[in-house]
């Protein structure tokens, strides 16, 4: 066995040589619009008699709800919009009627509503500015739960509502700014959790026969605890923690006896746990180095049942039928995007429903990510995925781009994303850098830029450019900076406090005041508020530092071209932070080009709009790292004011 581990590892590592010192090959350079032309699809809910699958798709252009069969064919469009975004939730029980999700615009109010069998739709939450979020159905099926903050616009009350008469009904009073988890399958109890710190939580569990509320984590310094699911017979409760870890892992609370067991730990973080309908199947998704990793275990035997093999690609998402007799799942890698399977457990046999990819793009001529690290100003190593592409080789010169997640917290994921592979297929380097304060690698790096936020987090962004320098394809004067939300914060943090490290800017909606946006935070994010105060700052006691780090106040020091993107009626960061960071830049005397989505909130869902936003940011980078001048029948990009 260890001779033959040996010769494995050796032919990879030959491989791998072999991989290295080949030449760079040409490949076709495809349009933004042949990329969009790929299609998105994800989620997925059986039908009451499983024949077909209730998924949401962009397939239209604007995201609507489609249904497929199982045993194979084209969707069919469920919903029609034509402007906002529909998500689809759920199959009714018992009949072919829909749940659906969807808001104005972006404004992150969602309604939930039935779509009936004859195409009509019905809003059934219709609060006037009130959000309902869908929680899942009750055991018996003749009902859903969902939460709505029509009563305090602060917090998440839970409701019941029968399918019958759609008359809601209120069961957990959310008085104390708790986030509910799970209700168990007989409906006695509730679990719930407080946030006190991004890397501090508390589980309380709500009996709701006494109305007593229990405490369950008593705990002393950092710990994280996060309901996941009751077990079928209501006697037990599953949650995540990372209590003497770094990683988070699965444990067993049994109700009657106040015990808890681990149930499963690993080498890195697990991100959830649930159960199939009747309980035959636990499902766990692990965070295995940028990668999702899908375990599947049946109850009845403890065994972990084998998947079918993916090769360059990962099981991402799995959702198991009422009767357990089929799973779907989605497969995604670099280079193909989300592809929805059904697999039989008797029959082991999987079944692919959709092939997302353009047809006019064939998938060899994109790039996989390859997870990397390197040291950053403190030796810290920092996690990044890099994408090198097929044209370029050792003394290429060419230009890269620097990409920044968001969050705080977020985490760059090995998967398709159109606008790295677009970039990429350019003749663009790619590095998506996991920062310190990136999810996924253990609480200590997780909490390692608290009140460092746009000093350590943003050197850790700019020691990426090293690395690039160590492939010997970079030319290292011509990198630019991109992210998106906390991520174009950080673009806008690099302009100010760092304005010679990159060669230009593109901020997707990032903060530029964070003084302004912790005080205007969504009123429903009132349960998180004061984590955020805790890990950013509190704008009443914290003036002083959170201006230090606002590169508003700074912008005076932006001397390279800047172009960033708004979307009107984002509720989280505001329109006005990147009205005035673009006014600031342009006294400066420096290139500008600011793009406005009149009809998007936190992040393009639209086509056109990502068509249009990517197309500018490939000719806003052409400009300013490849020297090509700016097409002439292009107008003006600022749309600020309109």
């Amino acid at each position: 066995m260890v001779r033959r581990a040996f010769v494995v590892v050796l032919m990879a590592g030959i491989l791998m040589l072999v991989a290295c010192q080949s030449g760079p090959k040409e490949v076709p350079q495809y349009t933004i619009e042949q990329f969009m032309n790929t299609t998105v699809v994800f989620g997925g809910s059986f039908s009451f008699d499983e024949s077909k699958l209730l998924v949401t798709s962009d397939q239209s252009g604007v995201f609507n709800a489609y249904s497929i069969p199982v045993a194979g064919g084209g969707m069919t469009q469920v919903t029609h919009s034509d402007s906002n975004s529909i998500f689809g939730l759920s199959y009714f029980p018992e009949d072919d009627r829909v749940l659906y999700q969807s808001d104005q615009g972006g404004n992150e109010v969602s309604h939930i509503y039935v779509a009936e069998a004859d195409g009509s739709s019905r809003d059934l939450t219709p609060y006037d500015s009130a959000r309902a979020v869908f929680y899942g159905w009750s055991h018996d099926l003749k009902a859903f739960y969902f939460g709505s903050n029509k009563r305090d616009k602060r917090f998440m009350d839970v409701y019941k509502m029968d399918i019958e008469t759609f008359e809601p009904e209120m069961i957990y009073l959310n008085e104390d700014g708790y986030e509910f988890s799970d209700i168990s399958p007989d409906e006695r109890y509730i679990a719930l959790v407080n946030v006190v710190t991004t890397n501090n939580t508390d589980m309380y569990l709500l009996d709701r026969e006494t109305g007593q509320i229990k405490y369950l984590t008593e705990h002393t310094g950092d710990v994280y605890f996060q309901p996941l699911t009751f077990g079928t017979d209501s006697g037990s409760l599953y949650y995540l923690t990372d209590a003497d870890s770094e990683f988070r892992y699965l444990v067993r609370y049994d109700i009657a006896t106040d015990e808890s067991e681990t149930v499963q730990k690993e080498n890195w973080d697990i991100m959830y746990a649930y159960f199939s309908y009747n309980g035959k199947y636990r499902v766990v998704g692990i965070n295995n180095d940028a990668k999702t990793e899908i375990q599947v275990y049946n109850t009845e035997t403890g065994q972990q049942v084998k998947l079918p093999a993916m090769p360059d690609a990962d099981i991402t998402s799995v959702g198991i039928s009422r009767n357990e007799d089929l799973m779907r799942f989605y497969v995604n890698g670099s280079r193909s995007p989300n592809n929805l399977y059904v697999f039989d457990f008797k029959t082991q046999k999987a079944d692919k429903l959709t092939n997302s990819l353009s047809p006019e793009i064939k998938s060899d001529n994109l790039v996989d990510a390859q997870v990397v690290r390197y040291k950053s100003f403190d030796s810290l190593e920092i996690p990044a995925l890099y994408y090198q592409p097929h044209q370029v080789s050792k003394g290429s010169n060419a230009p890269a781009v620097v990409m920044v997640h968001g969050g705080p917290g977020g985490q760059a994921t090995v998967g398709y994303g159109a606008l790295t592979q677009y970039l990429v297929n350019h003749g663009y380097v790619v590095i998506d850098v996991n920062n310190r304060g990136s999810s996924g690698y253990g609480k200590t790096f997780f909490a390692a830029d608290d009140m460092k936020h746009g000093e350590d987090d943003l050197a850790d962004v700019v020691a990426a450019k090293g690395y690039l320098a160590s492939t010997g394809v970079v030319d290292t004067s011509k990198v630019a900076v991109l992210g998106g939300s906390y991520g174009g914060y950080i673009v806008l943090a690099a302009l100010t406090f760092r304005p010679d490290a990159f060669a230009a800017g593109v901020d997707l909606f990032g903060i530029s005041n964070w003084l302004r946006t912790l005080t205007n935070i969504p009123p429903w994010w009132e349960s998180f508020r004061n984590a955020l105060y805790k890990e950013m700052g509190n704008p009443e006691t914290d003036e002083a530092y959170l201006r230090k780090i606002s590169p508003l106040f700074h912008a005076e020091n932006i001397r390279r071209p800047l172009m960033v993107l708004q979307g009107a009626n984002d509720p989280r960061v505001l329109k006005v932070e990147s009205d005035e960071i673009v006014a600031a830049a342009k006294k400066n005397g420096v290139p500008v080009e600011y793009m406005v989505f009149d009809d998007e909130g936190h992040g393009f869902l639209k086509k056109e709009n990502r068509i249009a936003g990517y197309s500018a940011i490939m000719t806003f980078l052409d400009m300013y790292l490849k020297g090509m001048p700016a097409p002439k029948s292009a107008e003006t990009a600022d749309t600020a004011g309109e």
